[in-house]
Protein backbone atom coordinates (compact mmCIF):
# COMPACT_ATOMS: atom_id res chain seq x y z
CA UNK A 1 0.00 0.00 0.00
CA UNK A 2 1.17 3.50 -0.79
CA UNK A 3 0.44 6.33 1.70
CA UNK A 4 0.51 9.96 0.59
CA UNK A 5 1.22 12.20 3.59
CA UNK A 6 0.52 15.91 3.14
CA UNK A 7 1.45 18.49 5.75
CA UNK A 8 -1.04 21.31 6.23
CA UNK A 9 -0.43 24.74 4.63
CA UNK A 10 1.40 27.53 6.45
CA UNK A 11 -0.40 28.81 9.52
CA UNK A 12 -1.20 32.39 10.47
CA UNK A 13 1.24 32.54 13.39
CA UNK A 14 4.61 34.11 13.94
CA UNK A 15 7.54 31.72 13.41
CA UNK A 16 8.80 29.86 16.47
CA UNK A 17 5.44 29.45 18.23
CA UNK A 18 4.54 26.03 19.63
CA UNK A 19 1.09 25.31 18.24
CA UNK A 20 0.82 21.49 18.11
CA UNK A 21 -2.81 20.60 18.84
CA UNK A 22 -3.99 24.23 18.83
CA UNK A 23 -6.54 24.91 16.14
CA UNK A 24 -4.77 27.77 14.40
CA UNK A 25 -5.93 28.78 10.91
CA UNK A 26 -3.98 28.19 7.74
CA UNK A 27 -3.03 31.01 5.41
CA UNK A 28 -5.85 31.12 2.81
CA UNK A 29 -3.54 32.03 -0.10
CA UNK A 30 -1.11 29.21 0.75
CA UNK A 31 -4.05 26.82 1.15
CA UNK A 32 -5.32 27.65 -2.36
CA UNK A 33 -1.82 27.34 -3.82
CA UNK A 34 -1.25 23.96 -2.14
CA UNK A 35 -4.66 22.65 -3.18
CA UNK A 36 -4.05 23.60 -6.82
CA UNK A 37 -0.63 21.94 -6.86
CA UNK A 38 -1.83 18.80 -5.08
CA UNK A 39 -4.94 18.52 -7.26
CA UNK A 40 -2.63 18.17 -10.27
CA UNK A 41 -0.16 15.81 -8.57
CA UNK A 42 -2.30 13.37 -6.59
CA UNK A 43 -3.39 10.18 -8.34
CA UNK A 44 -7.03 9.21 -8.71
CA UNK A 45 -8.53 6.54 -6.51
CA UNK A 46 -7.14 7.77 -3.19
CA UNK A 47 -8.93 7.13 0.07
CA UNK A 48 -8.60 10.35 2.09
CA UNK A 49 -8.36 11.03 5.82
CA UNK A 50 -7.84 14.38 7.47
CA UNK A 51 -6.80 15.73 10.85
CA UNK A 52 -9.71 17.46 12.63
CA UNK A 53 -7.69 20.67 12.98
CA UNK A 54 -8.83 23.54 10.77
CA UNK A 55 -5.51 23.96 8.98
CA UNK A 56 -5.96 20.45 7.53
CA UNK A 57 -9.73 20.65 7.04
CA UNK A 58 -9.37 23.86 5.02
CA UNK A 59 -6.96 22.09 2.68
CA UNK A 60 -9.33 19.10 2.44
CA UNK A 61 -12.17 21.41 1.44
CA UNK A 62 -10.07 23.24 -1.15
CA UNK A 63 -8.83 19.96 -2.62
CA UNK A 64 -12.32 18.44 -2.77
CA UNK A 65 -13.58 21.48 -4.69
CA UNK A 66 -10.83 21.01 -7.28
CA UNK A 67 -10.96 17.22 -7.29
CA UNK A 68 -14.50 15.90 -6.71
CA UNK A 69 -13.10 12.35 -6.68
CA UNK A 70 -11.34 13.10 -3.38
CA UNK A 71 -13.40 12.53 -0.26
CA UNK A 72 -12.09 12.89 3.27
CA UNK A 73 -13.06 11.42 6.59
CA UNK A 74 -11.91 13.21 9.72
CA UNK A 75 -9.67 11.15 11.99
CA UNK A 76 -8.62 12.55 15.37
CA UNK A 77 -5.62 10.20 15.38
CA UNK A 78 -4.09 12.37 12.62
CA UNK A 79 -3.99 15.51 14.83
CA UNK A 80 -0.64 16.96 15.85
CA UNK A 81 0.87 16.16 19.24
CA UNK A 82 -0.67 18.04 22.17
CA UNK A 83 1.91 20.16 23.98
CA UNK A 84 -0.44 21.18 26.81
CA UNK A 85 0.33 24.57 28.34
CA UNK A 86 3.32 24.99 26.00
CA UNK A 87 0.83 25.64 23.19
CA UNK A 88 0.90 29.25 22.07
CA UNK A 89 4.29 29.93 23.66
CA UNK A 90 7.44 30.73 21.75
CA UNK A 91 9.71 27.67 21.80
CA UNK A 92 12.56 29.85 23.12
CA UNK A 93 10.39 30.94 26.06
CA UNK A 94 9.54 27.46 27.30
CA UNK A 95 12.76 27.28 29.28
CA UNK A 96 15.81 25.08 29.35
CA UNK A 97 14.74 23.10 32.42
CA UNK A 98 11.39 22.18 30.85
CA UNK A 99 13.02 21.18 27.57
CA UNK A 100 15.71 19.17 29.42
CA UNK A 101 13.04 17.28 31.37
CA UNK A 102 11.42 16.31 28.09
CA UNK A 103 14.59 15.26 26.31
CA UNK A 104 15.80 13.25 29.32
CA UNK A 105 12.64 11.10 29.22
CA UNK A 106 11.64 11.77 25.64
CA UNK A 107 9.18 8.93 25.16
CA UNK A 108 7.24 9.17 28.43
CA UNK A 109 7.48 12.81 29.52
CA UNK A 110 4.36 14.90 28.89
CA UNK A 111 5.68 18.25 27.60
CA UNK A 112 3.54 21.05 29.00
CA UNK A 113 1.44 18.34 30.71
CA UNK A 114 0.20 17.44 27.23
CA UNK A 115 0.72 14.20 25.36
CA UNK A 116 3.78 11.97 25.68
CA UNK A 117 5.65 10.97 22.53
CA UNK A 118 4.91 7.29 23.24
CA UNK A 119 1.17 8.01 23.50
CA UNK A 120 1.37 10.10 20.34
CA UNK A 121 3.17 7.32 18.44
CA UNK A 122 0.60 4.77 19.64
CA UNK A 123 -2.22 7.03 18.40
CA UNK A 124 -0.59 7.44 14.98
CA UNK A 125 0.16 3.70 14.83
CA UNK A 126 -3.51 2.95 15.39
CA UNK A 127 -4.42 5.12 12.38
CA UNK A 128 -1.63 3.56 10.34
CA UNK A 129 -2.82 0.01 11.11
CA UNK A 130 -6.42 0.93 10.26
CA UNK A 131 -5.33 2.48 6.96
CA UNK A 132 -3.27 -0.57 6.03
CA UNK A 133 -6.14 -2.89 6.97
CA UNK A 134 -8.46 -0.94 4.66
CA UNK A 135 -6.98 -2.78 1.68
CA UNK A 136 -7.04 0.27 -0.58
CA UNK A 137 -4.00 0.37 -2.87
CA UNK A 138 -3.34 4.00 -1.96
CA UNK A 139 -4.41 6.41 0.77
CA UNK A 140 -3.99 10.11 1.50
CA UNK A 141 -3.59 11.77 4.89
CA UNK A 142 -3.81 15.53 5.37
CA UNK A 143 -1.93 15.93 8.61
CA UNK A 144 1.01 17.48 10.49
CA UNK A 145 4.81 17.32 10.64
CA UNK A 146 4.81 15.35 13.90
CA UNK A 147 2.42 12.74 12.51
CA UNK A 148 4.58 12.33 9.41
CA UNK A 149 7.67 11.89 11.61
CA UNK A 150 5.81 9.34 13.74
CA UNK A 151 4.88 7.35 10.61
CA UNK A 152 8.50 7.44 9.47
CA UNK A 153 9.59 6.23 12.92
CA UNK A 154 7.04 3.41 12.88
CA UNK A 155 8.08 2.28 9.41
CA UNK A 156 11.78 2.41 10.30
CA UNK A 157 11.49 -0.77 12.34
CA UNK A 158 13.78 0.61 15.05
CA UNK A 159 11.57 -0.57 17.90
CA UNK A 160 10.81 1.44 21.01
CA UNK A 161 11.80 5.09 21.04
CA UNK A 162 14.02 5.88 24.02
CA UNK A 163 15.93 9.09 23.28
CA UNK A 164 15.19 12.43 21.64
CA UNK A 165 18.12 12.00 19.24
CA UNK A 166 16.35 8.97 17.75
CA UNK A 167 13.36 11.02 16.59
CA UNK A 168 13.41 11.69 12.82
CA UNK A 169 14.82 15.11 12.01
CA UNK A 170 13.77 15.27 8.37
CA UNK A 171 10.57 17.27 8.07
CA UNK A 172 8.07 17.95 5.34
CA UNK A 173 7.51 21.63 4.61
CA UNK A 174 4.06 23.14 4.98
CA UNK A 175 1.90 22.22 2.01
CA UNK A 176 4.29 19.53 0.79
CA UNK A 177 3.89 15.78 0.68
CA UNK A 178 5.88 12.60 0.94
CA UNK A 179 4.92 9.16 -0.26
CA UNK A 180 5.67 6.05 1.77
CA UNK A 181 5.08 2.40 1.00
CA UNK A 182 3.47 0.48 3.86
CA UNK A 183 4.21 -3.18 4.43
CA UNK A 184 1.35 -5.58 3.83
CA UNK A 185 -0.64 -6.25 7.01
CA UNK A 186 0.13 -9.54 8.68
CA UNK A 187 -2.68 -12.03 9.17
Amino acid sequence: MRLWLVRHPQVLLAPGICYGASDVPADPAHTAECAARLARALPHGLTGACSPLGRCRSLAGALARLRPDLHFTTDARLAEMDFGHWEGQHWDGIGRAAMAAWTQDFARHRPGDGESVSDFIARVDSALQATAAGHAPQALWLTHAGVIKAVRWLLSGRGALARADQWPVESVACGECCVLDLPAPTA
